[in-house]
C-alpha cells in the first residue's frame, strides 16, 4: 500500500457511518480508498446505502486533513500499517466481514505461525485462573503459538507474561491509538511485549480514548485467532463479548469450568452448558480440538531461567524462597536495598515467571 492510498484509506475510516464492512465494498467497488474521494456526488448517489450524509463527507476536506496528520505521525513513530488487500494482512482476520481495512502495528509481530490462540477472562481474575492460564501456555509453549490478548487488567497480562516467560511471541490488541497504553500500570510490560510480539490496531491516534473501543477491539482479537480461550468470567462481562464474536466467525472457543458457586466461572459454565464452548480442563483437550501436533516438551523454563538471574535477582528471589510472600518493604530491608531498586528487580522476576505481584504491594514465590 501506497502512502498515498493510506492517507485515503485513513480519511475513509473516520466518515460517519460508514464501517470496516462499507469500506471494503466501496473500495473493491471502486478499486481504491482515493477512486471513492474523486468520484462525483451524482455516482455516489447511484449506490446503494451512501446518503445525502455520507456523500457529503466525502467532499469535507477535515477528514483528508486528519489523514493527513496521522500519515505523518505513522511515519514518525516507525509504525507498520497493513491494508486489508496486503498478502501479509492476518489469515484469520482476513476471513472476517468486518475486519479493519487498516491495521496499525509495532514490535516484532510475524503470523506465519498458523497456530494462534486468544485468551481472555475476568480483569478480577483469581489465583486459581492466574495458575490455570500460567500453566496453560507453559504446556503449549514447545508448539510454539502465538498468543492474543488484550493488555488489560486481569487474565490478559497474565497472558502476555506468561507467552513472554515462555518465550512467546503475543500480540496485544489495543482500544485505542498507538500514541498511548492503557492502562498506564501496564507501560512497565511494554519494551517486553514489543520484544517478544508486538501491539496491534485499528484506532488512529487522533481518536478519543472511549470504552466503548474496548468492543471493537475485541472483534480483532477474535479475528486474529484459531481458537478463544475463556479463563474466568462472571455472568456478564466483554470476555463473553469476544466468545459471542469468535462463534460468529465460525471458531473454536473454549471455556476453564469451576464450580456453580464461584462467582468467576458463572461465565464459562453458562458457555459450556450453552453449548457455546468447548469444556477445557486440560491443554489436551485444546490441542485434540485444534488437531495440532505433538513435538516433544522443551527443557523446563525454571531450569532455563535460573541460569539467567543476576546476584541482585537471586539475593531477592531467595527471600521470597524462604517466605513464600512478602511485601515490597519486607523484601528491600531483607537485601538491604532501597525500595525503587527492589521493585525494579521484582519486575524482572516477575517477566521471567519466577514470581506473582499480589495486591497491596506483596510479591509471590511461584
Amino acid at each position: 500500500m501506497t502512502l498515498e492510498e493510506l492517507h485515503y484509506a485513513i480519511a475513509l475510516k473516520q466518515i460517519p457511518s460508514v464501517g470496516d464492512t462499507t469500506a471494503k465494498k466501496l473500495i473493491q467497488h471502486f478499486g481504491s480508498a482515493k477512486a471513492i474521494f474523486k468520484t462525483s456526488p451524482r455516482e455516489l448517489a447511484s449506490l446503494t446505502g451512501i446518503g445525502k450524509v455520507k456523500r457529503d463527507a466525502f467532499k469535507d476536506p477535515a477528514y483528508l486533513i486528519k489523514a493527513e496528520e496521522e500519515v505523518r505521525f505513522i511515519e514518525q513513530e516507525n509504525i507498520k500499517c497493513t491494508y486489508f488487500t496486503d498478502k501479509d494482512y492476518p489469515h484469520y482476520l482476513k476471513q472476517c466481514i468486518d475486519s479493519p481495512i487498516v491495521l496499525f502495528s509495532k514490535g516484532n509481530i510475524d503470523l506465519q505461525n498458523k497456530k494462534i490462540i486468544s485468551i481472555v477472562g475476568t480483569r478480577k481474575i483469581t489465583s486459581s485462573g492466574i495458575a490455570f492460564c500460567e500453566e496453560l501456555i507453559e504446556s503449549l509453549s514447545p508448539l510454539n503459538p502465538v498468543i492474543v490478548s488484550g493488555f488489560a487488567y486481569g487474565a490478559d497480562i497474565t497472558a502476555h507474561k506468561a507467552a513472554i516467560n515462555n518465550k512467546l511471541q503475543n500480540i496485544a490488541c489495543l482500544a485505542h491509538g498507538l500514541d498511548q497504553i492503557y492502562p498506564k500500570v501496564h507501560k512497565k510490560y511494554m519494551k517486553a511485549v514489543a520484544e517478544n510480539g508486538g501491539f496491534m490496531t485499528d484506532f488512529c491516534s487522533f481518536k478519543k480514548f472511549d470504552r466503548n473501543n474496548f468492543l471493537a477491539r475485541n472483534r480483532i482479537i477474535a479475528g486474529l485467532s484459531q481458537a478463544t480461550i475463556v479463563i474466568e468470567s462472571a455472568v456478564k462481562g466483554g470476555s463473553l463479548v469476544t466468545a459471542t464474536i469468535a462463534n460468529s466467525y465460525n471458531r473454536d472457543v473454549f471455556a476453564v469450568p469451576g464450580r456453580p458457586t464461584d462467582q468467576y466461572s458463572k461465565g464459562c459454565n453458562n458457555l459450556i452448558k450453552r453449548q457455546m464452548a468447548h469444556l477445557l480442563s486440560d491443554p489436551a483437550d485444546l490441542i485434540y480440538h485444534l488437531n495440532w501436533d505433538i513435538t516433544p516438551k522443551k527443557e523446563s523454563r525454571q531450569t532455563q531461567l535460573n541460569l539467567d538471574l543476576t546476584e541482585n535477582e537471586e539475593k531477592c528471589l531467595e527471600v521470597l524462597r524462604k517466605k513464600r510472600k512478602a511485601e515490597l518493604d519486607e523484601v528491600a530491608i531483607s537485601c538491604a536495598y532501597t525500595t525503587s531498586k527492589t521493585a525494579s528487580i521484582l519486575l524482572n522476576l516477575e517477566l521471567k515467571g519466577l514470581v506473582r505481584p499480589l495486591p497491596g504491594k506483596q510479591f509471590e514465590y511461584i
